[in-house]
């Protein structure tokens, strides 16, 4: 089976309260529907860096989201992954509050999850950044996970 690595803006839409934003809404939607469609065909997978963003905030929501990733496989990081973290940091020019993607994206990447699932179309599910990704990974022998959202991800 496939690994996924679920970054933190999707276990927080499918544990939110429904949101009025009709957008946010209908992410919200397919996520549940991915979640209890597709999910069951993959290994899902996080990193301490999911676990940590996710304990943020009111402390009832957290718990939930917490507890919604407790069966999930917890990926390894270590100096090499926050190393690849700070050249897609460089290279693909985030800014400081997008750390924590640049490290999404290093520890699925040195994991060699086939997926990362993300809602994030600033600094992750963005067609430019993919393609510098790539390049960027492709320069050291290190094969880029597929970055996309739960909707593009339900026939698995």
């Amino acid at each position: 089976m496939n690994r996924v690595y679920i970054e933190s803006t999707v276990i927080s839409y499918f544990t939110a309260r429904p949101s009025s934003l009709i957008e946010v809404r209908a992410h919200q939607l397919i996520t549940k529907r991915w979640w209890k469609k597709a999910i069951i065909k993959l290994v899902p997978c996080v990193s301490a860096f999911v676990l940590t963003e996710i304990s943020k905030g009111d402390p009832a929501a957290a718990q939930k989201r917490l507890a919604s990733v407790k069966t999930f496989t917890i990926l390894g990081a270590n100096s090499v992954t926050d190393n690849l973290a700070k050249t897609y940091f460089k290279k693909l020019n985030l800014p400081s509050k997008a750390w924590y993607d640049a490290l999404h994206l290093a520890c699925a990447t040195l994991n060699g999850v086939e997926y990362l699932v993300t809602w994030n179309f600033t600094h992750l599910a963005n067609a430019h950044l993919r393609h510098m990704v790539e390049d960027i990974n492709a320069s050291r022998d290190l094969e880029t996970p597929v970055i996309c959202t739960p909707e593009e991800l339900v026939e698995v």
